[in-house]
């Protein structure tokens, strides 16, 4: 995992028994921060935010969006102390000193699955061949739309491109403003199987994991932290991204289908 010495002390300290600063049975120093973070990780940071809330006494305040769109946000100035985005696009925000050099720490990285109806019957997607079948077997297909800058969107479009399979299922794709919308479409049965980030359907409900593209296809995204250039709570920032990238904060990654970084 990189860890450039200088933010990683800032990290130890966070992780320290110092990290929990308490006067009088309550925190001190509590700050409001915002997180820009990519959509993916929902799932796992719906059950790690409240535990960084109630040990440090910060208050997390978080937007999901597209890679995409958080980008976007960041190229506008929009207030925020933590990005949470691909690995590349945290090299480029950084040298678009949107992102303070340094501050990048590897926190997961997750491959793309597919997703059916709760109870349907999940197709064979063992091997490369078997995965050709199932999509030109599927009655309909499901994902977002590219434009919208969703990593997993975006893969999918170039696999079936090079799988040469994009022609014959075009007719029975279709592409919503965001792959939430698209797997809520598959929930209600509406279309047969969906494509996304492996943890966003494990996380999901109403919807079954068929299970995680075959290896010789598989794309992973590596998600990245870094601090906001901008940022006026950058030690609070730093807490929180120690806090993300903790032991603890890995057993629960591993438990919402994320993996090592």
């Amino acid at each position: 995992m990189f860890r450039p010495s200088s933010f990683a002390a800032a990290i130890e300290a966070a992780l320290s028994p110092l990290f929990l600063v308490v006067i009088g049975g309550s925190m001190v120093n509590g700050a409001d921060i915002k997180v820009l973070s990519a959509g993916a990780l929902e799932p796992a940071f719906n059950d790690l935010l409240p535990q960084f809330e109630k040990s440090s006494g910060h208050k997390v305040t978080i937007v999901y969006e597209t890679v995409g769109a958080i980008i976007s946000r960041l190229q506008k100035d929009e207030d925020a102390d933590i990005a949470i985005v691909s690995g590349q696009q945290n090299e480029d925000l950084q040298k678009q000193g949107k992102i303070v050099v340094g501050s990048r720490i590897d926190v997961a990285k997750v491959g793309v699955g597919i997703g059916v109806r709760k109870g349907a019957a999940k197709p064979d997607i063992s091997s490369v061949d078997t995965f050709k079948r199932a999509v030109l077997a599927a009655k309909s297909i499901a994902y977002g739309d590219p434009a919208g800058g969703g990593s997993s969107d975006i893969y999918i479009v170039e696999l079936f491109n090079r799988l040469g399979i994009a022609a014959e299922i075009r007719s029975k794709t279709k592409l919503f403003p965001t792959t939430l919308e698209a797997m809520q479409a598959v929930a209600r049965g509406e279309l047969e199987m969906g494509f996304r980030q492996a943890s966003v359907i494990v996380a999901a409900r109403d919807l079954d994991f068929v299970g995680p593209l075959p290896a010789a296809i598989q794309r992973y995204t590596l998600y990245t932290a870094g601090l906001v250039a901008s940022s006026k709570q950058q030690d609070a920032g730093k807490s929180l991204i120690g806090f993300i990238s903790s032991p603890v904060a890995e057993a629960v990654m591993k438990a919402k289908g994320f993996e090592r970084p």
